[in-house]
């Protein structure tokens, strides 16, 4: 049976601030390589950051302006896939010669997407997997077969985000 080294990268995102987030997650990437990990995994939306308990100042009828330049902040803050950040992403998993799995928050157009990117050990971006459904109606769904799987060294892989 084969041993697999993997480091789970949990750590806070830094809000509205995807250079900032982006250079912590190359650190800990670096880490993680600098361990033996073979693979390693951001958190859910590290990328653009993970809006829990934000209400954007949202409510029946309204928004207030305050409300509207957070979101922005947070439409912002979120990444094309791909683009240059998915690129430094995949640059950190062939320096640290590992699979990466990175949460983030994906722009495309006018809207945005809770994904999971997967990396290769060269660095390329094997895929994406949207979230799509809600966090407190995900665990009750027969999902799994959705995820995407990526051949691996060691085996397929595969990861849960629905």
């Amino acid at each position: 049976m084969a041993v697999i080294t993997a480091s789970v990268l949990q750590a806070g995102t830094t809000p509205f601030d995807t250079e900032a987030t982006l250079a912590k997650a190359e650190a800990l990437i670096a880490e993680a390589g600098r361990l033996g990990a073979s693979i390693a995994v951001l958190p859910e939306g590290f990328v653009g950051g993970y809006p829990k308990g934000a209400d954007f100042h949202i409510f029946l009828g309204a928004r207030t302006p305050e409300g509207r330049d957070e979101f922005r902040r947070y439409f912002e803050a979120a990444i094309p896939v791909p683009g240059p950040e998915t690129a430094r992403l995949g640059s950190a998993a062939r320096n640290a010669n590992l699979f990466l799995t990175a949460g983030v928050v994906e722009r495309d157009g006018g809207t945005l997407y809770c994904t999971a990117l997967f990396f290769g050990p060269d660095g390329s971006l094997l895929g994406k997997h949207r979230k799509l459904m809600p966090p407190r109606w995900s665990g009750s769904c027969g999902a799994s077969a959705m995820a995407p799987q990526y051949p691996s060294a060691k085996g397929p892989a595969r990861v849960f985000a629905f």
